[in-house]
């Protein structure tokens, strides 16, 4: 009786929807990545350095949504070096990933170290207030969950849809998909099988940053290293999970945000004392894991996804 009455509350979608924010960012940028056949494993790393970015040039200044553009080209400065090594090098997408992390978090430590030398906790910034929209903010349980959020989350939902407008309604859209179906189709019509997975890349890497930048100018109001947590590799597998798709990838992350709401407020109740919290912290990635199963099992991965093409291959 109790988790239906969680999950019959408002605030538990309010929440579900909070933390589904970031995840909608980034698992965007990795799905325009992939579908133009590029897997970014730097994500993880980029997000890191977008919410250092975007937080950073708050706290020494600027407005927020000056700090959410900082977050967005520090992505894409990192998608940029991505994708030279990625694609016109053909460089091992694996590796220039990992190392891609591996090179923004330790950026993002050292910048951290030289900025604020002596500080012993993160300064705190004025993060983004939730916005309620008027009249539909007032519909039981739909309104207080889903109409008064802070304007980033707002942001997340119009960029999953206009992900997916782009992807299949557009004639851009239609190339990106065959550079990562058939590059050979796209050269044959003249277009730049380049130019196209590495603006992917690039975009892409942008979204995943400012999903990054969502945790310390929106969700939290400074900044600390582990708060990405992971965040970034729950996203590549929601892209899996959406099957490559905008619309599935965000019902994706909206089910794994409202599994981690759900663990929080199993944690308050009386199972919470019967049951360690290990367990419920597990327990959003347990059950994400068996939807993965089920849902990748009719999953059509692009057909070039991670293989480099060179121009006049066939």
């Amino acid at each position: 009786m109790e988790i239906l009455d969680i999950l019959l509350s408002a605030s538990f979608w309010a929440a579900a929807i909070r933390i589904a924010s970031p995840l909608i960012f980034a698992t965007m940028g990795e799905l325009i990545c992939e579908r133009a056949g590029v897997l970014n494993l730097g994500i993880e790393g980029i997000m890191v350095a977008g919410a250092f970015a975007g937080w950073m040039a708050v706290y020494t200044g600027t407005d927020l949504w000056t700090g959410v553009a900082v977050a967005f080209g520090a992505g894409m400065l990192f998608g940029l070096l991505h994708a030279t090594l990625t694609v016109p090098f053909g460089l091992s997408q694996h590796v220039v990933g990992l190392g891609i992390t591996l090179l923004a978090t330790s950026a993002t430590y050292f910048a951290y170290r030289v900025a604020l030398p002596e500080v012993s906790s993160p300064p705190r910034i004025e993060a983004f207030q939730p916005y309620e929209i008027p009249l539909l903010s007032d519909l039981p349980l739909l309104g207080p969950a889903l109409f008064s959020q802070t304007p980033l989350t707002y942001l997340a939902f119009a960029v999953a849809g206009l992900t997916a407008f782009t992807l299949y309604r557009t004639p851009l859209g239609l190339a990106l998909r065959a550079a990562g179906e058939n590059p050979s189709a796209v050269e044959a019509q003249g277009l730049s099988v380049t130019g196209l997975r590495m603006g992917a890349v690039i975009v892409g890497s942008g979204l995943m940053a400012v999903g990054g930048a969502f945790l310390t100018m929106s969700a939290f109001n400074s900044f600390f290293f582990e708060m990405v947590n992971g965040r970034g590799w729950i996203c590549i597998a929601l892209v899996v999970f959406g099957a490559w798709r905008p619309g599935k990838a965000l019902l994706g992350a909206l089910l794994f945000a409202a599994f981690d709401a759900l663990q929080v407020r199993l944690q308050q109740t009386g199972l919470g004392a019967d049951i360690p919290y290990q367990v419920f912290l597990m327990l959003p990635y347990i059950l994400s894991i068996l939807a993965l199963i089920v849902m990748s099992r009719r999953a059509e991965v692009p057909a070039a996804l991670m293989v480099p093409y060179n121009k006049g291959t066939r």
